[in-house]
């Protein structure tokens, strides 16, 4: 388990409901993961000199939303709205095991 979910664990009585832990540490990763994936899209749009306006006009979505995705502040986002930024901008979002190591390929920065 990451460090930063392990020091949650002081704030909480160690005999309290295992359920109510994990939905937290749950929370915090999934947070933690919008917020990754916000600053990869945004670093991405920036290289390629593309405004979140002109983002969010050929995506058909509101500006404010593009600027919620990135800074990791958007409470609920569907997994197409996602995928069609993705797309838009030329990356791919992969799948692996939680917690386990980056790959040779990932530590190089190759894809």
């Amino acid at each position: 388990m990451p460090q930063w979910l392990l020091s949650i664990g002081k704030f909480f009585d160690p005999y309290a409901k295992h359920f109510r832990l994990e939905s937290i540490e749950c929370f915090i990763y999934s947070t933690f993961m919008l917020f990754t994936i916000g600053e990869e899209i945004k670093k991405e749009r920036k290289r390629r000199k593309i405004s979140q306006e002109k983002m969010a006009e050929e995506l058909v979505m509101s500006r404010s939303t593009i600027s919620r995705i990135e800074s990791g502040t958007v409470q609920e986002i569907g997994i197409r709205k996602i995928i069609r930024i993705l797309e838009y901008l030329n990356l791919e979002l992969r799948v692996r095991p939680a917690g386990a190591p980056p790959t040779l390929d990932e530590l190089r920065g190759e894809t």
